[in-house]
Protein backbone atom coordinates (compact mmCIF):
# COMPACT_ATOMS: atom_id res chain seq x y z
CA UNK A 1 0.00 0.00 0.00
CA UNK A 2 1.61 3.44 -1.41
CA UNK A 3 -0.18 6.53 0.93
CA UNK A 4 0.60 10.18 1.71
CA UNK A 5 2.14 10.20 5.39
CA UNK A 6 -0.56 11.95 6.60
CA UNK A 7 -1.92 11.11 10.15
CA UNK A 8 -5.09 12.20 12.00
CA UNK A 9 -7.65 12.31 9.26
CA UNK A 10 -10.36 11.15 6.78
CA UNK A 11 -7.37 9.46 5.11
CA UNK A 12 -5.37 7.88 7.60
CA UNK A 13 -7.93 6.27 8.56
CA UNK A 14 -8.88 5.21 5.44
CA UNK A 15 -5.25 3.57 5.44
CA UNK A 16 -5.47 1.77 8.58
CA UNK A 17 -8.80 0.33 7.22
CA UNK A 18 -6.85 -1.10 3.94
CA UNK A 19 -4.20 -2.78 5.70
CA UNK A 20 -6.14 -4.32 8.28
CA UNK A 21 -8.70 -5.95 5.10
CA UNK A 22 -5.65 -7.01 3.37
CA UNK A 23 -4.21 -8.82 6.41
CA UNK A 24 -8.18 -10.30 7.36
CA UNK A 25 -7.63 -11.89 3.69
CA UNK A 26 -4.43 -13.66 4.30
CA UNK A 27 -2.05 -10.87 2.21
CA UNK A 28 1.65 -9.73 3.76
CA UNK A 29 0.60 -6.43 3.32
CA UNK A 30 3.44 -3.36 3.58
CA UNK A 31 3.20 -0.16 3.86
CA UNK A 32 5.24 2.84 1.97
CA UNK A 33 4.20 6.10 2.88
CA UNK A 34 5.89 9.51 1.22
CA UNK A 35 5.80 12.59 2.23
CA UNK A 36 3.77 15.21 -0.07
CA UNK A 37 6.65 17.90 1.05
CA UNK A 38 10.33 18.54 0.43
CA UNK A 39 11.81 16.54 3.82
CA UNK A 40 14.83 14.96 5.29
CA UNK A 41 14.46 10.86 5.37
CA UNK A 42 12.72 9.28 8.68
CA UNK A 43 12.96 9.11 11.01
CA UNK A 44 14.94 12.41 12.61
CA UNK A 45 13.57 15.03 10.96
CA UNK A 46 11.05 17.14 9.75
CA UNK A 47 7.43 15.71 10.30
CA UNK A 48 8.16 12.41 10.33
CA UNK A 49 8.85 12.24 14.52
CA UNK A 50 4.95 13.38 14.58
CA UNK A 51 3.76 11.00 11.77
CA UNK A 52 5.36 8.02 13.14
CA UNK A 53 3.97 9.21 16.92
CA UNK A 54 0.50 9.51 15.79
CA UNK A 55 0.68 6.26 13.34
CA UNK A 56 1.12 3.31 15.89
CA UNK A 57 -1.74 1.65 15.09
CA UNK A 58 -1.20 1.33 11.12
CA UNK A 59 -0.85 -2.44 11.51
CA UNK A 60 1.67 -3.45 8.41
CA UNK A 61 3.45 -6.46 8.53
CA UNK A 62 6.54 -4.05 7.26
CA UNK A 63 6.54 0.00 7.09
CA UNK A 64 8.90 1.73 4.69
CA UNK A 65 9.46 5.98 4.46
CA UNK A 66 10.27 7.61 1.54
CA UNK A 67 10.39 11.75 0.81
CA UNK A 68 11.43 13.88 -1.75
CA UNK A 69 14.83 15.20 -0.58
CA UNK A 70 15.03 19.04 -0.03
CA UNK A 71 18.41 18.87 -2.23
CA UNK A 72 16.12 18.50 -5.10
CA UNK A 73 14.96 21.31 -5.74
CA UNK A 74 18.43 22.40 -6.56
CA UNK A 75 19.36 19.37 -7.75
CA UNK A 76 16.78 18.44 -10.13
CA UNK A 77 14.09 20.09 -12.30
CA UNK A 78 11.95 20.37 -10.23
CA UNK A 79 12.03 24.44 -9.40
CA UNK A 80 10.99 24.45 -13.23
CA UNK A 81 8.47 21.68 -13.05
CA UNK A 82 7.04 21.80 -9.78
CA UNK A 83 7.78 24.84 -7.92
CA UNK A 84 7.07 27.37 -10.46
CA UNK A 85 3.25 26.23 -11.25
CA UNK A 86 3.00 25.49 -7.78
CA UNK A 87 3.05 29.46 -7.08
CA UNK A 88 0.67 29.84 -9.54
CA UNK A 89 -1.28 27.38 -7.76
CA UNK A 90 -0.67 24.05 -9.45
CA UNK A 91 -0.67 21.82 -6.61
CA UNK A 92 -1.92 18.93 -9.02
CA UNK A 93 1.94 19.17 -10.84
CA UNK A 94 4.03 19.90 -7.79
CA UNK A 95 2.57 16.57 -6.01
CA UNK A 96 3.32 14.02 -8.92
CA UNK A 97 7.10 16.09 -9.23
CA UNK A 98 7.55 15.57 -5.52
CA UNK A 99 6.13 11.31 -6.02
CA UNK A 100 8.97 11.22 -8.95
CA UNK A 101 11.81 12.44 -6.38
CA UNK A 102 10.75 10.48 -3.67
CA UNK A 103 13.58 7.64 -3.26
CA UNK A 104 12.31 3.78 -3.17
CA UNK A 105 13.24 3.21 0.17
CA UNK A 106 16.19 1.11 1.49
CA UNK A 107 15.44 -2.27 1.32
CA UNK A 108 12.09 -2.32 -0.41
CA UNK A 109 14.17 -4.37 -2.93
CA UNK A 110 13.85 -7.52 -1.27
CA UNK A 111 10.36 -7.61 -1.08
CA UNK A 112 8.24 -9.81 -3.48
CA UNK A 113 5.39 -7.38 -4.74
CA UNK A 114 1.76 -8.80 -6.04
CA UNK A 115 -0.24 -6.09 -5.76
CA UNK A 116 0.13 -2.23 -5.45
CA UNK A 117 -2.82 -0.43 -3.84
CA UNK A 118 -2.00 3.28 -4.29
CA UNK A 119 -3.74 6.31 -2.77
CA UNK A 120 -4.44 9.33 -4.60
CA UNK A 121 -3.28 10.04 -7.86
CA UNK A 122 -0.18 11.61 -7.15
CA UNK A 123 1.45 8.30 -5.51
CA UNK A 124 1.31 6.84 -8.60
CA UNK A 125 4.70 7.54 -10.17
CA UNK A 126 6.79 5.90 -6.54
CA UNK A 127 4.12 3.48 -6.77
CA UNK A 128 5.35 2.53 -10.60
CA UNK A 129 8.73 2.34 -9.36
CA UNK A 130 7.62 -0.19 -6.79
CA UNK A 131 5.74 -2.58 -8.76
CA UNK A 132 9.21 -4.59 -9.90
CA UNK A 133 9.94 -6.24 -12.91
CA UNK A 134 6.72 -8.34 -12.06
CA UNK A 135 4.69 -5.35 -13.05
CA UNK A 136 2.61 -5.99 -10.45
CA UNK A 137 -1.08 -4.70 -11.17
CA UNK A 138 -2.18 -1.06 -9.30
CA UNK A 139 -5.34 -0.29 -8.03
CA UNK A 140 -4.95 3.80 -7.43
CA UNK A 141 -7.80 4.96 -4.68
CA UNK A 142 -9.00 8.10 -5.79
CA UNK A 143 -10.31 9.39 -2.67
CA UNK A 144 -12.41 12.53 -4.28
CA UNK A 145 -11.29 14.35 -6.84
CA UNK A 146 -8.18 16.23 -5.65
CA UNK A 147 -8.73 19.41 -8.01
CA UNK A 148 -11.93 20.06 -6.09
CA UNK A 149 -9.95 19.57 -2.87
CA UNK A 150 -7.17 22.16 -4.44
CA UNK A 151 -9.33 24.61 -5.60
CA UNK A 152 -10.89 24.81 -1.95
CA UNK A 153 -7.23 25.21 -0.63
CA UNK A 154 -6.21 28.02 -3.10
CA UNK A 155 -9.00 30.21 -1.98
CA UNK A 156 -6.76 30.56 1.13
CA UNK A 157 -3.68 30.45 -0.18
CA UNK A 158 -0.98 33.15 -1.91
CA UNK A 159 -0.40 32.46 -5.07
CA UNK A 160 0.11 34.78 -8.25
CA UNK A 161 -1.10 35.13 -11.37
CA UNK A 162 -2.16 34.04 -14.25
CA UNK A 163 -3.98 31.20 -11.61
CA UNK A 164 -3.77 27.57 -12.68
CA UNK A 165 -7.35 26.66 -13.46
CA UNK A 166 -9.47 23.40 -11.96
CA UNK A 167 -9.06 21.85 -15.48
CA UNK A 168 -5.30 22.06 -16.02
CA UNK A 169 -5.43 20.60 -12.47
CA UNK A 170 -7.48 18.06 -13.35
CA UNK A 171 -6.22 17.24 -16.34
CA UNK A 172 -2.80 16.28 -14.42
CA UNK A 173 -4.59 13.65 -11.93
CA UNK A 174 -6.63 12.04 -14.70
CA UNK A 175 -3.72 11.58 -16.77
CA UNK A 176 -1.91 9.64 -13.70
CA UNK A 177 -5.41 8.27 -12.75
CA UNK A 178 -5.89 6.34 -16.14
CA UNK A 179 -2.32 4.81 -16.06
CA UNK A 180 -3.72 2.36 -13.25
CA UNK A 181 -5.29 -0.94 -13.48
CA UNK A 182 -8.11 -0.19 -11.99
CA UNK A 183 -9.65 2.82 -10.55
CA UNK A 184 -11.47 2.30 -6.72
CA UNK A 185 -13.47 5.35 -5.71
CA UNK A 186 -15.07 5.14 -1.77
CA UNK A 187 -18.31 7.23 -2.65
CA UNK A 188 -21.39 7.49 -5.69
CA UNK A 189 -20.51 10.75 -6.65
CA UNK A 190 -16.78 10.58 -7.25
CA UNK A 191 -17.18 6.77 -8.68
CA UNK A 192 -20.12 8.42 -11.40
CA UNK A 193 -17.55 11.33 -12.31
CA UNK A 194 -14.64 9.46 -12.79
CA UNK A 195 -16.25 7.02 -15.46
CA UNK A 196 -17.61 9.81 -17.13
CA UNK A 197 -14.20 11.20 -17.20
CA UNK A 198 -12.25 8.46 -18.07
CA UNK A 199 -14.70 6.30 -20.11
CA UNK A 200 -12.02 3.43 -21.16
CA UNK A 201 -10.11 2.85 -17.64
CA UNK A 202 -11.34 0.48 -15.35
CA UNK A 203 -13.42 1.44 -11.99
CA UNK A 204 -14.99 -0.18 -9.04
CA UNK A 205 -17.14 1.67 -6.19
CA UNK A 206 -15.81 0.17 -2.55
CA UNK A 207 -17.17 2.31 0.34
CA UNK A 208 -14.29 2.80 2.68
CA UNK A 209 -13.96 0.62 5.95
CA UNK A 210 -13.84 3.02 9.08
CA UNK A 211 -13.43 1.28 12.19
CA UNK A 212 -16.38 1.41 14.48
CA UNK A 213 -16.45 4.18 17.57
CA UNK A 214 -18.07 3.18 21.08
CA UNK A 215 -21.55 3.45 21.37
CA UNK A 216 -23.08 6.16 22.39
CA UNK A 217 -25.57 6.65 24.94
CA UNK A 218 -23.00 6.48 28.35
CA UNK A 219 -23.72 10.45 28.47
CA UNK A 220 -25.37 13.60 27.92
CA UNK A 221 -22.54 15.49 25.48
CA UNK A 222 -23.44 17.29 22.71
CA UNK A 223 -20.08 17.19 20.13
CA UNK A 224 -18.36 17.85 16.85
CA UNK A 225 -15.59 15.65 15.77
CA UNK A 226 -13.49 17.40 13.15
CA UNK A 227 -9.99 17.22 11.81
CA UNK A 228 -7.91 20.41 10.55
CA UNK A 229 -8.98 21.04 7.09
CA UNK A 230 -10.36 23.86 4.84
CA UNK A 231 -13.65 22.33 4.44
CA UNK A 232 -13.81 21.45 7.88
CA UNK A 233 -13.28 24.95 8.85
CA UNK A 234 -15.81 26.42 6.30
CA UNK A 235 -18.15 24.58 7.80
CA UNK A 236 -17.54 24.70 11.48
CA UNK A 237 -17.31 28.69 10.99
CA UNK A 238 -20.81 28.46 9.70
CA UNK A 239 -22.00 26.57 13.01
CA UNK A 240 -20.45 29.00 14.96
CA UNK A 241 -21.08 32.34 13.72
CA UNK A 242 -24.85 31.87 12.32
CA UNK A 243 -26.09 28.14 13.91
CA UNK A 244 -24.88 28.75 18.01
CA UNK A 245 -25.80 32.25 18.59
CA UNK A 246 -29.48 31.23 18.18
CA UNK A 247 -29.18 28.00 20.02
CA UNK A 248 -29.15 30.11 23.60
CA UNK A 249 -26.61 28.12 25.77
CA UNK A 250 -26.76 24.93 24.87
CA UNK A 251 -22.99 23.13 25.40
CA UNK A 252 -21.40 21.73 22.68
CA UNK A 253 -18.16 20.58 22.45
CA UNK A 254 -15.40 20.10 19.80
CA UNK A 255 -12.71 17.98 19.24
CA UNK A 256 -9.87 17.21 17.15
CA UNK A 257 -7.20 19.44 15.33
CA UNK A 258 -9.41 21.68 13.74
CA UNK A 259 -8.68 24.16 16.71
CA UNK A 260 -5.28 24.30 15.00
CA UNK A 261 -7.04 25.62 11.70
CA UNK A 262 -9.57 27.97 13.42
CA UNK A 263 -6.60 29.37 15.28
CA UNK A 264 -4.56 30.06 11.89
CA UNK A 265 -7.50 30.38 9.69
CA UNK A 266 -9.49 33.14 12.12
CA UNK A 267 -8.31 33.81 15.17
CA UNK A 268 -10.91 36.05 16.14
CA UNK A 269 -13.32 33.20 15.69
CA UNK A 270 -11.08 30.98 17.84
CA UNK A 271 -11.03 33.42 20.48
CA UNK A 272 -14.31 33.92 20.63
CA UNK A 273 -15.23 30.45 21.20
CA UNK A 274 -11.93 28.87 22.58
CA UNK A 275 -13.75 27.86 25.78
CA UNK A 276 -15.82 24.80 22.68
CA UNK A 277 -12.31 23.19 21.32
CA UNK A 278 -11.43 20.31 22.91
CA UNK A 279 -8.25 19.54 20.90
CA UNK A 280 -7.13 16.36 19.85
CA UNK A 281 -7.81 14.17 22.72
CA UNK A 282 -6.00 10.21 23.31
CA UNK A 283 -9.12 8.96 23.45
CA UNK A 284 -11.61 9.75 21.01
CA UNK A 285 -13.91 6.79 21.62
CA UNK A 286 -14.47 8.18 24.95
CA UNK A 287 -15.32 11.22 23.37
CA UNK A 288 -17.95 9.46 21.40
CA UNK A 289 -19.24 7.14 24.30
CA UNK A 290 -20.05 9.98 26.53
CA UNK A 291 -21.82 12.05 23.41
CA UNK A 292 -25.40 11.94 23.50
CA UNK A 293 -25.62 13.72 20.42
CA UNK A 294 -23.29 14.45 17.29
CA UNK A 295 -23.48 17.43 15.23
CA UNK A 296 -22.46 17.25 11.50
CA UNK A 297 -22.80 21.01 10.19
CA UNK A 298 -21.33 20.03 7.24
CA UNK A 299 -22.02 22.94 4.62
CA UNK A 300 -18.28 22.35 2.44
CA UNK A 301 -16.36 19.61 0.85
CA UNK A 302 -16.54 16.93 -1.80
CA UNK A 303 -16.07 13.22 -1.32
CA UNK A 304 -17.52 10.86 1.12
CA UNK A 305 -17.16 12.09 4.77
CA UNK A 306 -14.96 10.40 7.51
CA UNK A 307 -16.49 11.95 10.48
CA UNK A 308 -19.76 10.87 9.47
CA UNK A 309 -19.12 7.78 9.01
CA UNK A 310 -17.52 7.29 12.51
CA UNK A 311 -20.86 9.01 13.68
CA UNK A 312 -23.01 6.20 11.99
CA UNK A 313 -21.12 3.39 13.87
CA UNK A 314 -21.49 5.20 17.38
CA UNK A 315 -25.53 4.87 16.81
CA UNK A 316 -25.98 8.36 18.67
CA UNK A 317 -28.72 10.63 17.43
CA UNK A 318 -27.15 12.83 14.86
CA UNK A 319 -28.16 16.33 13.90
CA UNK A 320 -26.92 16.93 10.34
CA UNK A 321 -26.74 19.04 6.74
CA UNK A 322 -27.63 16.88 4.04
CA UNK A 323 -24.52 17.49 3.07
CA UNK A 324 -22.94 15.53 5.58
CA UNK A 325 -24.20 12.14 3.59
CA UNK A 326 -22.77 13.12 0.07
CA UNK A 327 -21.83 10.14 -1.78
CA UNK A 328 -23.75 7.40 0.58
CA UNK A 329 -26.24 6.34 -1.83
CA UNK A 330 -28.54 6.32 1.27
CA UNK A 331 -31.81 8.80 1.95
CA UNK A 332 -30.63 10.16 5.42
CA UNK A 333 -34.16 11.54 6.07
CA UNK A 334 -35.44 7.84 6.35
CA UNK A 335 -33.03 7.20 9.45
CA UNK A 336 -34.86 7.68 12.61
CA UNK A 337 -32.17 8.62 14.65
CA UNK A 338 -31.07 11.48 12.22
CA UNK A 339 -32.38 15.19 12.40
CA UNK A 340 -31.76 17.06 9.26
CA UNK A 341 -31.49 20.26 8.76
CA UNK A 342 -30.33 22.87 5.96
CA UNK A 343 -30.32 26.39 7.68
CA UNK A 344 -28.91 27.61 10.55
CA UNK A 345 -32.42 28.48 12.18
CA UNK A 346 -33.37 25.06 11.95
CA UNK A 347 -30.31 23.60 12.87
CA UNK A 348 -30.61 25.84 16.10
CA UNK A 349 -33.71 25.03 16.61
CA UNK A 350 -33.10 20.98 16.61
CA UNK A 351 -29.90 21.80 18.84
CA UNK A 352 -31.87 23.32 21.26
CA UNK A 353 -34.95 20.88 21.40
CA UNK A 354 -32.29 17.83 21.68
CA UNK A 355 -30.25 19.79 24.57
CA UNK A 356 -33.80 20.12 26.29
CA UNK A 357 -34.43 16.28 25.53
CA UNK A 358 -30.52 15.04 27.21
CA UNK A 359 -31.09 17.19 29.82
CA UNK A 360 -34.54 15.95 30.77
CA UNK A 361 -34.09 11.78 29.76
CA UNK A 362 -31.06 10.00 30.44
CA UNK A 363 -32.43 6.97 28.48
CA UNK A 364 -32.71 8.91 25.58
CA UNK A 365 -29.65 7.30 23.47
CA UNK A 366 -29.89 3.75 24.97
CA UNK A 367 -31.03 2.31 21.43
CA UNK A 368 -27.41 2.79 19.65
CA UNK A 369 -26.54 -0.67 19.39
CA UNK A 370 -30.06 -1.11 17.17
CA UNK A 371 -30.22 2.39 15.67
CA UNK A 372 -31.12 3.13 11.60
CA UNK A 373 -26.84 4.75 11.46
CA UNK A 374 -25.79 1.61 13.78
CA UNK A 375 -27.47 -0.73 11.22
CA UNK A 376 -26.18 1.53 8.55
CA UNK A 377 -22.72 1.45 9.37
CA UNK A 378 -22.51 -2.72 10.13
CA UNK A 379 -24.01 -3.18 6.25
CA UNK A 380 -21.94 -0.69 4.24
CA UNK A 381 -18.91 0.70 6.04
CA UNK A 382 -18.27 -2.31 8.60
CA UNK A 383 -14.24 -3.59 8.09
CA UNK A 384 -16.54 -7.01 6.79
CA UNK A 385 -17.96 -5.14 4.49
CA UNK A 386 -14.99 -3.61 3.14
CA UNK A 387 -12.85 -7.10 3.52
CA UNK A 388 -15.02 -8.88 1.24
CA UNK A 389 -15.19 -5.87 -1.89
CA UNK A 390 -11.40 -5.86 -1.92
CA UNK A 391 -11.74 -9.30 -2.43
CA UNK A 392 -14.01 -8.78 -5.24
CA UNK A 393 -11.58 -6.57 -7.05
CA UNK A 394 -8.14 -7.62 -6.21
CA UNK A 395 -8.50 -11.69 -7.01
CA UNK A 396 -9.15 -10.77 -10.89
CA UNK A 397 -5.81 -8.82 -10.76
CA UNK A 398 -3.92 -11.15 -8.93
CA UNK A 399 -5.63 -13.78 -11.24
CA UNK A 400 -4.36 -12.21 -14.42
CA UNK A 401 -0.94 -11.40 -12.91
CA UNK A 402 -0.90 -15.18 -12.26
CA UNK A 403 -1.75 -16.07 -15.82
CA UNK A 404 1.38 -13.69 -17.34
CA UNK A 405 3.50 -16.19 -16.50
CA UNK A 406 5.94 -18.38 -14.01
CA UNK A 407 6.94 -15.80 -11.84
CA UNK A 408 4.21 -14.62 -10.16
CA UNK A 409 3.71 -17.81 -7.93
CA UNK A 410 3.13 -15.38 -5.01
CA UNK A 411 0.26 -13.79 -6.43
CA UNK A 412 -1.14 -17.55 -7.05
CA UNK A 413 -0.77 -18.36 -3.43
CA UNK A 414 -2.33 -14.69 -2.97
CA UNK A 415 -5.47 -15.90 -4.71
CA UNK A 416 -6.27 -18.88 -3.04
CA UNK A 417 -5.91 -17.32 0.36
CA UNK A 418 -8.10 -13.86 -0.67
Amino acid sequence: MVHAAWHSCGSYQVNVSQIDAYKALGARAISVATMDVLSPPAPPGGRWAEYLAATQDLAADRRYFTAPPRSSLWTSALLRDGWWPLIHGDQASWLIELAKRAPIPAGFETERVDLIHANHYFTLPLAQRLRGAGMAPIIVETQDIQARQYVLRNQGGFFIPPYVSYEDMLAVELDWTGQADLCVHLNEEEHRDFKQLLPHARHALVYPAVAPVPLGGEGRNIVIVASDNYANFVSLRWFLNEVLPLAGDVPVWIYGNIDAGAKNRDRALYQAHRALFKGRVADLGAVYAGAGCILLPTIEGHGLSIKAVEALSSGAPLIATPAAFRGMGVDPSRLANVTLREDAAGFAIALRETSARLCADAALTRDCATSDTRRLYDAVFSPRAYADALARIAVPLLGRKARQGPANIGAQRNTERL
